[in-house]
């Protein structure tokens, strides 16, 4: 099968079309066809060996985090698809590899695709999806009435947090460009600030939760406009304690995490609320009950660019540079 994947870390000039034995699914995995797979940030940092430490993978190494396709075969012990389904998946992060023709994904991390997207919308889906629904109802436990700040609303996180917020009855703001303003009110802000021209320390206060995108002085600044007992979630900021212990790091990598995020923790603390690293799970059961918010129009996919399989390089070269003006970039195998 054909595939684009490193032989070792580096830039993006480590990124290369290769061709691979295709995948022997196990007797719980599904065999998928993969027709779309989208780019997300986590593929340079896997590409560049930001997470050697803590996601040892064997190289070479298939990139690529999340899928849209067909099933093509099941495992003798698969009770959940059927050859012939269409479904949408971020595999285990210990699986990943949707930069390809074929992949073996277990069944309880896949889920079907919802029915009125294209292959390409669905591929744009998993990983952002699941992020902005493991932190806002799994971890913040959002609820009505509750204050939710977003950054980087035009994101593929923020396009669809600030969807799945506004569907759990929050008032939500959002950080994000002039230009994308009337984008970002559409998906559910009711408060946008410019980050170009406005801080939104200044403007904001009284929040309870923060999902941050970002990290750096946002996050710091983050922790300033929230109410006594809110709460920092951030994929971008320091990795803690309970990251590592979830993925079953060693006790020195924890102690070393915990130390990363000590400074973090000690604002959150003096401000009186809390701060989480999230690295997000696959979950087909989290995956389903996003495929019926889609199927009931209360999320929809926002695609930046299309781009052809071939030119997978490029794809991820653009999104690397920040030219997606809102939204995700997805590859197209199909």
């Amino acid at each position: 099968m054909k595939t684009y994947l490193i032989e070792k870390y580096g830039d993006r000039s480590a990124v290369r079309a290769a061709e691979l034995p295709d995948p022997r699914p196990g007797p719980e995995d599904v065999l998928v066809e993969i027709h779309a797979a989208s780019v997300n940030p986590l593929d340079f940092k896997i590409r560049d060996g930001a997470f050697k430490r803590i996601l040892p993978y064997r190289l070479p190494l298939v990139l690529g985090n999340d899928l849209a396709g067909v099933v093509v075969r099941v495992g003798s012990a698969v009770t959940r698809f059927a050859v012939g389904d269409e479904v949408y998946a971020r595999p285990d992060k210990d699986r990943i590899g949707t930069f390809a023709e074929l992949i073996a994904v277990h069944q309880d991390d896949l889920a079907p695709k919802p029915a009125a997207l294209t292959m390409a919308q669905a591929a744009s889906l998993p990983l952002v999806a699941l992020t902005a629904w493991q932190a806002l109802v799994e971890r913040a436990q959002v609820r009505p009435g509750q204050k939710v700040l977003v950054h980087g609303g035009s994101g593929g996180v923020g396009t669809v947090a600030l969807q799945l917020a506004r569907h759990l009855g929050a008032h939500v703001a959002t950080t994000a460009s002039a230009a994308n303003a009337d984008l970002v009110g559409e998906l559910g802000a009711d408060v946008v600030v410019d980050y170009r021209t406005q801080d939104f320390e200044r403007l904001l206060d009284g929040y309870d939760v923060v999902l941050d995108t970002l990290g750096g002085q946002t996050l710091e600044k983050s922790l300033r406009v929230l109410e006594p007992g809110g709460r920092a979630i951030s994929i971008a900021g320091p990795p803690d304690a309970d990251f590592a212990r979830e993925i079953g790091a060693n006790p020195f990598l924890r102690q070393a995490m915990n130390a990363l995020s000590f400074t973090t923790r000690r604002r959150a603390e003096r401000h009186g609320v809390t701060y989480s690293f999230l690295f997000m799970k696959a979950d087909g059961d989290q995956l389903r009950e996003i495929t019926r918010l889609v199927d009931a129009g209360k999320i929809r996919p926002v695609v930046d660019r299309v781009f052809p399989f071939d030119r997978t390089r490029d794809a991820m070269e653009y999104a690397e540079e920040g030219r997606a003006k809102a939204g995700k970039v997805v590859v197209a195998m199909k």
